[in-house]
């Protein structure tokens, strides 16, 4: 059985200050027996405007952003999933969201760019978010070999595409990391529901951590970290507020799961159409 933490944070727009705030929230997650800690996206800045991110980008594999984060696992000794961080792209002026993974001496192991880009419109608060505009998508789904498990990784918009989900857990994944920061009205009407669907339909934890508060940049996110069982049932959630939850995860009821209640192996993915 393995402690694993999310944390929440209501990020700003100073880089040095959200790394103070992460940093006591990991040290304290890491003091309360969690092995395994997942950062919300955009855990270091959340700027006044998304073309903030790629002034304070960092090369792969050096950086300020990247050496805390390779300290704070280390010290701590725990294996620590960033959220996002903008790492550069040869793209003039976009930079990836790149989830990195690092292990508990503190080593680079993994990174995912965030694949699918959230360009939408919401009528209902007149908001416009347009992602595409600096950020370059990914093009890799990526799971990764730890010591509690084979855990996939999605970020935020993800959620809403099950096939990413699919893939993940095709390629081995018995837990799914979210780190989000979902807005307060996509996250009211349907953060709970797609988290705990995801959860059930491909029988697997979900560790999601997301932003929760409002920001300096005038916007609000919902907040609502949460760890996820494979039957969907909520184990821990912070409705708001900076913090971190809890759960215990334990790989073999993914396995005892997938055995008796074998839904993966009942799919039928072709079928025919019927004739005209």
């Amino acid at each position: 059985m393995t402690k694993v933490a999310a944390i929440q944070m209501a990020s700003g727009t100073n880089v040095s200050a959200n790394l103070i705030e992460a940093g006591k929230q990991i040290t304290n997650a890491a003091q309360a027996g969690a092995k395994l800690i997942v950062l919300p996206e955009n855990f270091a800045i959340m700027g006044f405007k998304d073309a903030d991110q790629v002034k304070v980008a960092e090369d792969d594999g050096t950086g300020p952003i990247q050496e805390f984060l390779a300290e704070q696992a280390k010290k701590n000794k725990v294996w620590l999933i960033s959220g996002t961080i903008p790492i550069k792209s040869l793209l003039k002026d976009k930079v990836y969201a790149a989830c990195l993974v690092y292990n508990d001496k503190g080593e680079r192991v993994s990174r995912y760019n965030k694949i699918h880009l959230f360009d939408v419109h919401l009528e209902i608060t007149n908001e416009t978010y347009n992602e595409s505009e600096t950020l370059e998508a990914g093009n890799e789904v990526v799971v990764v070999d730890t010591p509690f498990g084979k855990i996939g990784i999605a970020i935020c918009y993800d959620l809403r595409f099950p096939e990413l989900f699919r893939q993940l857990v095709l390629q081995g994944a018995e837990i799914i990391v979210l780190p989000s920061a979902f807005t307060a009205i996509t996250g009211k009407a349907h953060w709970e529901v797609l988290l705990r669907a995801r959860a059930i339909e491909n029988v697997c934890y979900v560790i999601a951590s997301a932003q929760g508060g409002y920001h300096v940049n005038g916007r609000e996110t919902h907040g609502d970290s949460m760890v996820i069982d494979p039957w969907g049932t909520i184990i821990d959630r912070l409705p708001q507020g900076s913090g971190f939850i809890m759960g215990d995860i334990e790989i073999e009821n993914v396995h005892k799961l997938r055995n008796n209640f074998p839904v993966l192996q009942h799919r039928k993915i072709s079928c025919t159409l019927p004739q005209e």
